[in-house]
């Protein structure tokens, strides 16, 4: 097994600081651009949902293991059924272009990069050491 050295560089502060400053900015639009991203995603699904229901239809003939459920109180009927097919047809399920970030992590992503630059502009250090560094590239 091979065995990795530590790697030992020193970085300007002013360069990690504005390195960091950037990751703020772009993780507090992220998270304000969130909304906006599962609202078009949710549309996306539930068009998604109904291109499905229309394949299913047309797909109906071929149907294996029908299941009805009614419920008298509400007069609704639930169908179900197997359909065993090839995927070339069915339709392309959407995918998130976005990472959902929770309240709670973004707080601490937030307090912890305006903390590690706080720290950073009140040094005298010209270079940012490997420990303090290795501290904050997760947000680089």
């Amino acid at each position: 097994m091979a065995r990795q050295k530590a790697i030992s560089v020193k970085i300007a502060t002013s360069k990690v600081i504005n390195a960091l400053e950037t990751k703020l900015a772009e993780v507090k639009a992220n998270y304000e651009k969130q909304d906006e991203q599962e609202g078009k995603y949710r549309k996306a699904i539930d068009n998604w949902q109904k291109e499905v229901g229309k394949w299913a239809i047309t797909k109906i003939a071929d149907a294996q293991n029908f299941r009805t459920n009614y419920r008298s109180w509400n007069n609704t009927l639930n169908v179900d059924f197997d359909l065993i097919t090839d995927k070339s047809d069915f339709p392309k399920e959407p995918e998130k272009e976005y990472e959902t970030i929770h309240l709670h992590t973004y707080r601490e992503m937030v307090e912890e990069i305006e903390n590690a630059i706080r720290i950073l502009k009140m040094t005298d250090e010209e270079v940012v050491s490997t420990s303090t560094y290795n501290a904050i590239a997760r947000y680089l």
